[in-house]
């Protein structure tokens, strides 16, 4: 049994659009994220080579179709950089073992297996996926703290913007860009440029047609939207600004990178749009009034249960069409 060719040529694809937003988020973040990518890499490939022999199927298939490195690029990206080395490794063998492989391999997942990995040790470790550092550590810190060498510094833990607009009480917006350490200039200090980056690697990707641009389109939207209708100014009591929102935390990766998995997600046009936009609304209640700061994976995964749904809805809507 081989690849399929064109899933391979895919999933190269969209490594070679995540390079600029991993390296935007290696200048920021330092050493900690090649670890994360070492780390991921590795227990996706080990775990998707594990499941392949039990199965008795070519381990050549863990190592050529790109799915595995594809699904350790995205939570790389979204896991903490000074995590412990076991966290990221647990996410990555979560994601492969039960997000993908427990449903019989590539093609048939029902979630998306890197936001399933990365709810999963978000829900379990809370505390270490709150560990972000301030300013990026130097190589030797670095494989200290990921290593269990050195006792993690409190002062690491470093708030987000969401963080700083879901906990604020008296500050107006424009006073929190100008003194709180997570906001930059229009969005989260430093995610702005990442979400710049993703953003262009996902332009890249819809010029290539590796994906249409309905999920995309409907997620942005629904961001944009039900941001824009609760807004309310730049008071102490703002829930932020559309801009703001598209511009922190993993709107672009989400919107370009996870949102459009054409496993778990819907195949007609219209079903993509309707889950993107829906998608959309979920990150917005989720980072608004939830209990975490940015919803990505838990608006993709409840979707995915959403999708047979969505796939009847349109199905009937072509038809009444007709």
């Amino acid at each position: 049994m081989k690849p399929d060719p064109r899933l391979r040529t895919s999933m190269a694809l969209v490594l070679l659009a995540c390079l600029p937003g991993l390296l935007t988020l290696l200048w920021q973040q330092g050493w900690g994220l090649l670890c994360n990518l070492l780390l991921c890499a590795s227990a996706a490939l080990l775990c998707e080579t594990l499941i392949l022999k039990l199965r008795g199927e070519p381990v050549s298939l863990a190592l050529t179709d790109g799915s595995a490195l594809v699904t350790a690029v995205l939570l790389t990206a979204a896991l903490p950089t000074l995590a412990p080395w076991w966290l990221p490794m647990i996410a990555a063998g979560t994601a492969i073992g039960i997000g993908k492989q427990a449903f019989g391999g590539v093609g048939r997942n029902l979630f998306n297996p890197a936001m399933l990995g990365y709810a999963f040790v978000l829900l379990s470790f809370p505390s270490q996926m709150n560990h972000w550092p301030g300013q990026p550590a130097g190589l030797f810190e670095t494989l200290q703290q990921v290593f269990g060498g050195a006792e993690h510094i409190d002062a690491w833990a470093q708030p987000t913007l969401l963080d700083g607009l879901r906990h604020n009480r008296s500050l107006t917006v424009d006073e929190l860009f100008a003194t709180h350490p997570g906001f930059g200039n229009i969005g989260g200090r430093g995610a702005e440029w990442a979400n710049l980056a993703f953003l262009l690697g996902g332009l890249f990707l819809l010029q290539r047609k590796v994906f249409s641009w309905h999920a995309p389109a409907g997620l942005l939207a629904g961001l944009s939207l039900f941001s824009l209708l609760a807004w309310n100014g730049s008071g102490s009591d703002s829930n932020g600004s559309p801009l703001l929102h598209l511009f922190s935390g993993s709107t672009m990766l989400a919107a370009f990178f996870i949102a459009t998995e054409p496993v778990s997600g819907p195949r007609s046009d219209w079903a993509k749009l309707v889950f993107g936009f829906a998608v959309g609304l979920l990150i917005y209640l989720i980072r608004t009034w939830g209990s975490y700061p940015d919803g990505t994976a838990f608006a993709i995964l409840l979707m995915n249960l959403a999708v047979p749904s969505l796939e009847r809805l349109a199905l009937r809507r072509q038809q009444a069409a007709r």
